[in-house]
């Protein structure tokens, strides 16, 4: 077994961590490792603890020529995946020390770095395709056809006004992302955030032969009034642009009791289509679309509902989607009165 100092060193690590003797037998555990690995291990071979092949060989590499080995460990907890670097290193006396360090966070951001950074360039790509097309066809095959000039610029607008769309929510994002964390201090007044978000929208409504409906009695919250604006212009718009045309989109305040206490309620209803019910876990994603050609014609960049998600969160609120195909969508926002 290992010696006292040895046990006292180990617990002492903020990570799990574990002495073998030689390459076949563990000899000391943190609390940590135990947890992680299992009770019991002490005395035993290492392989009943870690069933890793590539961390067995770091192990056995260690005992026979020394030096520090590095290899990874994915194990199943509570239902998800938590990958772990495992450095291996040779100590005095034949013993072999192996430190866990949970890496799960830093790669799931770096994966979602990279599908971000895909994400944004496929975005950005298609317009830009087109307006490079377009370009070269003005200054040669259009060159002298009014018609076919007037066309092209148009959708050239178009695309470079998706793509100023796509610059100004990337940059919403990442505002609100940096300001999580900061809850806001100011006292907003919803109903008030609701019928300024409602006239401003009054042009839209109008093109969709639409109409908005508030009910409900005020509330007051602490809250940012323009990320509030920004959530609730968001949810309304959506419900006119992808409801039925004629609609009527109901929005209304509801006082509500929650775990965390006294809340209102904002319910935003369409008359539209529906979500099948296998899209609605995924709709806050970044660039996630339900219809990706819909989205795109009506100027849709799919960051809305991630930056309404994030600003929500800050308010320490919460967002719920109901909906029934063929019979509409409800979005929920629920913020907290104190």
């Amino acid at each position: 077994m290992a010696d006292t100092g040895s046990d006292r060193l180990l617990q002492g690590l903020p990570m799990p961590a574990m002495l073998i003797q030689g390459e076949d037998r563990v000899v000391a555990c943190n609390a940590l490792a135990l947890t992680l690995l299992g009770e019991g291990i002490v005395g035993r071979n290492p392989a009943v603890a870690v069933r890793t092949p590539a961390v067995l060989e770091a192990i056995g590499a260690a005992a026979r020529s020394g030096g520090v080995h590095e290899a990874r460990m994915a194990v199943r907890r509570d239902g998800q995946e938590q990958l772990f670097q495992v450095t291996v290193s040779a100590q005095e006396g034949g013993l072999v020390l192996c430190v866990f360090r949970d890496i799960s966070e830093a790669e799931q951001a770096g994966a979602m770095r990279r599908d971000f950074v895909a994400n944004v360039s496929h975005e950005l790509r298609t317009p830009l395709t087109a307006l490079i097309g377009f370009i070269e066809t003005l200054r040669h095959a259009a060159r002298d056809d009014p018609a076919a000039r007037d066309r092209f610029l148009g959708i050239m607008e178009h695309e470079a006004g998706r793509m100023n769309r796509l610059v100004r929510d990337l940059l919403q994002l990442s505002r609100v992302e940096a300001e999580e964390r900061v809850r806001p201090r100011d006292r907003v007044e919803v109903r008030g955030v609701l019928e300024g978000v409602i006239s401003s929208l009054r042009g839209v409504a109008e093109r969709e032969g639409s109409s908005v409906v508030l009910t409900g009695a005020g509330a007051v919250v602490p809250g940012d009034a323009d990320q509030l604006t920004q959530v609730f212009t968001n949810l309304i718009e959506n419900a006119l642009k992808y409801g039925n045309a004629g609609q009527v989109v109901r929005v209304t305040l509801t006082p509500e009791e929650t775990v965390r206490g006294a809340a209102v309620r904002v319910d935003v209803a369409d008359q539209g289509e529906g979500i099948d019910p296998v899209h609605l876990p995924r709709l806050t994603e970044r660039f996630y679309r339900v219809d990706s050609h819909r989205s795109r014609e009506l100027g849709g960049t799919g960051l809305g509902l991630a930056i309404v998600k994030h600003i929500v969160s800050r308010h320490r609120g919460w967002l719920r989607v109901d909906s029934v195909p063929g019979e509409g969508s409800r979005f929920s926002v629920v913020l907290p009165l104190g």
